[in-house]
């Protein structure tokens, strides 16, 4: 992993390429969780779990912590992102 040194010129592209790959990935999980549960419904009524098939379970529990993990991993990866490739700004004191 490299490390942004100061006076070294800032790689916008390679931080703009980075982010946009990373998004489309993300974006990507959401939509194949979206449409698989929508897409396999009928199939997953067939399981049951706790009472309640588990195409419901799916969109109404599993999709939401989905969601919240996918947020996640885009804040941590953007920060990983901006230390590596954003300087810091400089304060004079």
């Amino acid at each position: 992993m490299r490390e942004f040194l100061p006076g070294a010129p800032l790689d916008a592209a390679a931080h703009w390429r980075l982010t946009r790959r990373l998004t489309l990935q993300l974006l990507a999980g959401w939509l194949v969780m979206t449409v698989g549960i929508i897409w396999f419904a009928r199939e997953l009524d067939a399981l049951v779990l706790f009472g309640w098939p588990l195409s419901f379970y799916l969109a109404a529990q599993g999709a939401t912590l989905v969601y919240v993990a996918l947020i996640a991993c885009y804040a941590w990866r953007m920060r990983t992102l901006d230390r590596r490739y954003v300087p810091e700004p400089v304060h004079d004191d």
